[in-house]
């Protein structure tokens, strides 16, 4: 099954890629490698969570955030393979910012959403290293940033 197959099979739907927020581009290539820039939780143009994990974000809620950047994170990385997931050849490293209070600490819980999804959708090639951070403040207060780098079958499209 390719990653499009599995990603109908969990019933879910690439968003758009989101375009930058600033002056940068959504993503980069150099050679057989992407990296994303930071992926926010958006559903339908809009910041699906905000708030800080350990006050006013669940762990739960985190998870899922956590989750939606990867979905975002996919629609990166599917533009890069120009529409063509199975272009990803591995995914090589997750790392993710949390906007969470100073003794909070199930920061693997919730990066969790991400990697799960990542190895749901891509299978072996989607199991990757990992870092997360907890940190003091948040660009939207977003309570959490995901950032994606990835192998990729070099035919297709160049950086944005």
């Amino acid at each position: 099954m390719n990653p499009a197959e599995r990603l109908a099979e969990l019933g879910l739907a690439l968003p758009m890629a989101a375009a930058g927020l600033g002056a940068y581009v959504p993503w980069s290539r150099s050679g057989r490698i992407v990296t994303t820039s930071g992926q926010f939780p958006w559903s339908d143009g809009s910041l699906a969570y905000r708030g800080r994990l350990g006050d006013t974000v669940s762990v739960e809620e985190g998870y899922q955030a956590a989750r939606l950047c990867a979905l975002n994170a996919i629609a990166q990385l599917d533009d890069a393979c120009g529409g063509d997931l199975s272009r990803v050849a591995r995914v090589l490293r997750l790392e993710g910012s949390l906007l969470c209070v100073p003794d909070f600490v199930d920061h693997a819980d919730v990066l969790n959403g991400a990697s799960e999804l990542m190895r749901d959708v891509f299978g072996v090639a989607g199991l990757h290293s990992r870092a997360v951070t907890g940190v003091a403040s948040m660009p939207l207060g977003s309570p959490v940033l995901l950032y994606v780098q990835a192998e990729i079958d070099i035919e297709g499209s160049e950086s944005p």
